[in-house]
């Protein structure tokens, strides 16, 4: 039994430094060109409206605020500035949202961003996403990348279209820190000894981000305080929580393993469904122990048939807010096929790990 785990921590550690390792300079390398693009027309952006700062920068060789949502697909997270004056709202009647209501006896006028606050003093996302987008569009037109770079049309989103090759969603947020939402109140399990008291309080100083993009839980609502609704995203805190032993080299092989294998008709999968499961593992698998080296190929096992479980009950909990459904809204046919085809990699791994060197 020993034998055959090494044997699949010798070929997985291979797959992590042939594939995984191309698949990460390969989109360093994309990334670095997509980020020339997206700041030349930001800076346009800025130019015309001082509010929407960039806030895309580098440090240490990775830039903040970009998240990699496959090979050619990226979101960039523009902080915007004061938020002060209004009230967090996330009473869980929007799973995934919240919405930012003025302060009581607060002047709108105090408000950066006055003219975006509805009558009932909702500050709308759905408001500064379309101002936003014109501003985009200008840019786009007058930057010095305007034969490469175009807007993508027909969605509220801010989606633009390089070299025909990538697609880039900007997305403007707010920053909070120093608080944490009540939807997420359950985390951490009272029961469960991972990730400890100390790292518990470092990711929830680390807050959270108010993204304002079309949420999917939202799909078909139309009243006036779901399309104002903020998104809840958590992309610091979760990094936070996956730093040390192997998580990180499992999460790698994780995505290289989806990109070329389940990348589907109706995209079922992204990396996103990937890193929650990972945090569910660290939660089943508490000890540091169980994060050795040694123990990668076990994590990575477990993990697969979590998610073939998860597709064949087409339900994906996100980690922080279980009451929203990450499967929400994907085809019943796309996700039994990935449930297939996971099954199918699963027990290739497992049986004859040679076969990583296919994979």
């Amino acid at each position: 039994m020993i034998a055959a785990q090494a044997k699949l921590v010798y070929q997985l550690n291979k797959y992590y430094t042939e594939r995984c390792q191309a698949r990460k300079a390969a989109i360093a390398k994309t990334i670095r060109e997509v980020c020339k693009v997206v700041s030349d027309v930001l800076k346009e952006v800025e130019v015309q409206e001082p509010r929407f700062i960039s806030s895309l920068s580098e440090i240490d060789a990775r830039y903040e605020g970009l998240e990699v949502i496959s090979p050619s697909e990226f979101e960039v997270v523009l902080y915007l500035n004061q938020m002060g004056v209004f009230n967090f709202v996330d009473d869980g009647s929007l799973p995934g949202c919240a919405v930012l209501k003025l302060s009581d006896g607060r002047k709108r006028s105090m408000s950066l961003w006055v003219e975006f606050i509805t009558a009932s003093g909702y500050l709308s996302a759905r408001k500064i996403r379309s101002r936003f987008q014109t501003l985009v569009a200008q840019a786009v037109d007058k930057c010095s990348y305007r034969d490469v770079v175009k807007m993508i049309a027909d969605t509220s989103e801010v989606k633009l279209r390089i070299r025909e090759r990538y697609v880039v969603q900007i997305t403007p947020a707010f920053k909070c820190t120093g608080i944490w939402p009540r939807s997420a109140a359950q985390w951490p399990m009272p029961h469960i000894p991972w990730p400890g008291p100390n790292r518990v309080a470092e990711v929830k100083a680390e807050g959270f981000n108010l993204l304002s993009k079309e949420c999917y839980s939202l799909t078909g609502k139309q009243s006036s305080a779901e399309s104002d609704a903020w998104v809840l995203q958590f992309g610091e805190a979760e990094n936070r929580l996956l730093m040390g032993g192997c998580r990180n080299k499992c999460l790698s092989v994780l995505k290289t393993l989806r990109d070329r294998h389940l990348e589907l008709p109706g995209q079922p999968l992204n990396n996103y469904h990937m890193k929650t499961l990972l945090l569910y593992e660290c939660e089943k698998h508490p000890r540091e122990t169980d994060w050795d080296e040694a123990c990668l190929g076990d994590r990575l096992n477990g993990i697969l048939l979590q998610l073939i479980s998860c597709l064949q009950c087409r339900r994906c909990p996100h980690y922080f807010l279980p009451n929203l459904d990450l499967f929400q809204g994907k085809p019943h046919s796309a996700l039994e096929s990935a449930a297939k085809q996971t099954w199918r990699l699963a027990r290739e791994i497992l049986t004859n790990p040679k076969s990583l060197d296919k994979l």
